[in-house]
């Protein structure tokens, strides 16, 4: 996959110039933002440590949690105005009920972009393991049942055809649960994003069998906002064209510098890993390694979301009776 880098001259700079004096002029409002310490929300720390939300006349406050789930109930609660995370059998029934609306995409798992890891524990119960297919009839980990791990698990089984009930999923909640029970071998076999697998992987707790979007591509998470927020349309557009910005830094500098697998550290990607890193509390050696695909204009998979919102309704996960017209916001997101 080829990545062009886009340069701004000076009639771009002329832009956000009298972008930033108009949003200064709308004053300054104060948004909170619920996401993990994952390099997948690597475009919402750029957008934050380089000022673009700031030039949009945002005062955003990153608000970290432990899993997806409790970012939607957060969400929908009011507690934070914007969720940017993956996707939930809860995330769909929040919205579904008008709670939350979706309003643009975030990572996608893609081919060669590692970031849904299948890992196998380095205890004696995890030797039989040697691929994603393996993950029948053993104990897998993840944070919660109906989340995007568990998703993610329904497309490798639809793939080589094997029940999903055959799995037996084991929810513990949150990512450092997970990764405390394989690197404990109270669980055969778990569901880790990168940021998260990496140093098991590193430190030999666990072994790779191989990432979920070689074998099964989708849309894993998206950007969506509290009913206070949706009331609030150019509050929305204020905060997507900071977000787009961040989106667009991380696609066109980071993941245009990707060979191998790893970024290269050169002075245009130096500072956008250094917010990565200072956000997901990571050296940066490790953040290089294997990040995940963001669209550079943070578009939406609305076909995949589509399947998501299919098979979440299928498994019991979400209530039937809507569909994608009801969760998405079609001011931002187009729904064919």
């Amino acid at each position: 996959m080829r990545f062009t880098r886009r340069t701004f001259g000076l009639s771009a700079g002329a832009t956000l110039v009298t972008m930033h004096r108009a949003a200064l002029a709308q004053g300054t409002a104060k948004v909170r933002v619920g996401v993990l310490r994952l390099a997948s929300s690597g475009n919402v720390f750029i957008a934050q440590d380089h000022g673009y939300f700031r030039d949009a006349g945002l005062d955003v406050e990153l608000k970290f949690f432990d899993a997806a789930q409790p970012i939607a109930v957060a969400t929908a609660s009011g507690d934070v105005d914007v969720g940017v995370t993956a996707f939930t059998g809860g995330l769909f029934n929040l919205a579904g009920k008008g709670a939350v609306s979706i309003v643009a995409g975030q990572s996608r798992d893609v081919a060669g972009f590692p970031l849904m890891a299948y890992l196998a524990t380095a205890q004696p119960s995890g030797a039989s393991l040697k691929s994603m297919r393996d993950i029948e009839g053993k104990s897998v980990g993840i944070t919660q049942v109906g989340s995007s791990f568990h998703y993610s698990a329904g497309l490798i089984a639809e793939k080589y055809k094997f029940a999903l009930s055959d799995v037996k999923f084991v929810p513990l909640q949150s990512m450092s649960n997970v990764a405390s029970a394989l690197k404990g071998g109270r669980v055969e076999a778990a569901i880790l994003p990168a940021t998260a697998a990496q140093p098991l992987i590193d430190s030999g707790d666990a072994r790779l069998l191989g990432w979920g979007g070689d074998e099964a591509p989708w849309q894993l998470g998206a950007v969506f906002v509290s009913q206070k927020m949706k009331a609030n349309p150019d509050l929305i557009e204020r905060f997507l064209t900071a977000y787009r910005r961040g989106c667009k830094d991380y696609h066109d500098i980071l993941l245009a510098s990707v060979k191998d697998g790893v970024a290269a550290l050169t002075p245009e990607t130096q500072p956008l890993l250094d917010a990565i890193a200072h956000n997901t509390n990571q050296p940066v050696d490790k953040i290089r390694v294997g990040l995940a695909f963001i669209d550079p204009n943070g578009a939406l998979d609305v076909q995949g979301v589509a399947h998501q919102l299919a098979w979440f309704q299928e498994h019991g996960f979400v209530d039937k009776g809507f569909g994608l017209d009801k969760i998405v916001d079609p001011r931002f997101v187009k729904v064919p």
